[in-house]
């Protein structure tokens, strides 16, 4: 018997909904799903499932070691915890510009106050002052100002001129950050991507109430939307997501992605709608039973994106030679 288990916080209605959807498909017969019980973790022990839906690890730094340690042992986690704990924002808006995703202009920026257990000999390669000037003119204004990790609207500032950058500069102490054009658009979507290969397209306003995103509606030409699933899918594909959303803003008829890097997306019933969350507890309960059936014990069970395994292919070719 095969068994999945759901990792999650305080989600209401998508843990349980996905254990019945999948409960119900198996009948029980060779898979089955439950809520993910830890009572003991011992190094190298497996966890006793064969796949793990992870919703809560960003936020659980134990439960991101556990499951470490649970894909070590060969568990299939959801999503690769290793890639994980290493992905960002500003890397994968880099990534987008590799592989032909189009993406607003984004530079990096350097801490205002410097980290724990640093002084300013541990800063003796980075320019100071920085070239303000060729900064906000690459950019421009209005502009952006978030976390180059991290998520949840938590520090992130709309700004309109340099006085209002260096005010809210001085506001974020210790966290890394970056300045991004602000992309004026004519109409905006959220996506899922589902196992890299299953995409659902949802009309979105981030400009109204949270509560109201998802009850807007927009009139995109079919080839706009085969667009915006194509680069759903590149970016998932490239990053090794199986559960992630995308955001992608239409300007002057091309899509610009937005925000990429959410691996626990929200996925309630009461903020996403009815028929985007049956829509998602169907998609994932599938490819966590696909997971289950396929997994091989002992064997890396993870997935790995394109990124990593043109790395790996290459350094492979390269000892052949």
């Amino acid at each position: 018997m095969k068994k999945i288990g759901i990792l999650f916080g305080q989600e209401h209605s998508f843990p349980p909904a996905f254990v019945e959807r999948v409960n119900q498909k198996t009948g029980g017969k060779d898979v089955v799903a439950e809520f993910v019980k830890i009572d003991k973790v011992v190094q190298g022990e497996p966890c006793g499932y064969d796949v793990v839906i992870d919703r809560i690890s960003q936020d659980v730094p134990f439960y991101r070691a556990w499951l470490k340690n649970a894909a070590l042992s060969g568990t299939a986690v959801v999503n690769n915890p290793f890639w994980w704990s290493a992905d960002e924002k500003f890397f994968n808006n880099a990534l987008a510009t590799m592989i032909g995703v189009a993406v607003p202009k984004t530079v990096l920026l350097p801490s205002n106050q410097p980290p724990p257990d640093t002084s300013d000999k541990s800063f003796r390669n980075l320019a100071y002052p920085m070239n303000w000037e060729e900064i906000f003119a690459y950019v421009g204004w209005p502009a952006f100002f978030k976390p180059f990790a991290g998520g949840g609207w938590k520090n992130v500032y709309r700004l309109h001129n340099p006085e209002e950058f260096y005010r809210a500069y001085n506001e974020t102490g210790q966290l890394v950050m970056m300045l991004q054009e602000e992309v004026k658009f004519d109409m905006y979507f959220r996506c899922y991507s589902i196992d890299q290969r299953n995409v659902r397209i949802m009309p979105y306003e981030p400009r109204h109430p949270y509560h109201l995103r998802y009850q807007t509606e927009w009139q995109a030409p079919r080839e706009i939307l085969q667009k915006v699933e194509e680069g759903v899918l590149r970016l998932n594909q490239f990053l090794g997501y199986d559960l992630n959303t995308v955001e992608f803003a239409i300007r002057d008829g091309v899509p610009m992605a937005i925000d990429f890097c959410n691996p626990a997306p929200d996925a309630e019933a009461a903020s996403v709608g009815q028929a985007n969350f049956e829509w998602v507890v169907e998609a994932v309960s599938e490819m966590a039973i696909r997971k289950a059936r396929e997994h091989v014990p002992g064997r890396n069970n993870c997935s790995w994106g394109k990124f990593l395994q043109a790395a790996v292919n290459m350094r492979r070719l390269e000892e052949l030679v």
